[in-house]
């Protein structure tokens, strides 16, 4: 029976290319989104925003992996890996971030230690000043 359980929350949501969807998503799982989200995302697992994917909202997740666009802020407690393709257009806050020559940033970054983003930059912004 535990076992059923572990597939269960293993399970990957998709939004598959040419899916538009308005409104705001909340899961417990992973996500593809390789369509369209006009809206906020609220995952305790992974997201991973395709090369045709694209979030109008803010996503808050634990890791993230983007190829596609996001525009509005992203909140990521663990690792941020933005790839080649990817073009994000708001502020980051995450614990850790890879960018790949010729990703898309334009907005703000803050980064913690932990992986809750709380108190996020504090610290960082002091040695940066203090130099």
């Amino acid at each position: 029976m535990a076992k059923f359980n572990e597939a269960e929350i293993a399970a990957i949501n998709l939004i598959s290319s040419g899916t538009d969807i308005s409104g705001d998503i909340k899961s417990g799982g992973d996500l593809r989104i390789d369509g369209t989200l006009n809206g906020n995302l609220n995952t305790k697992g992974k997201v991973v925003i395709g090369p045709t994917g694209k979030v109008n909202g803010e996503v808050v997740c634990k890791n993230s992996e983007v190829s596609g666009v996001v525009e509005g802020k992203i909140t990521v407690h663990q690792l941020l890996i933005l790839k080649v393709s990817s073009k994000i257009f708001g502020d980051i806050v995450t614990s850790k971030l890879s960018i790949e020559p010729g990703a898309i940033f334009s907005g703000n970054c803050k980064m913690s230690d932990n992986e809750t983003g709380a108190g996020a930059g504090k610290g960082k912004e002091s040695e940066k000043t203090s130099r």
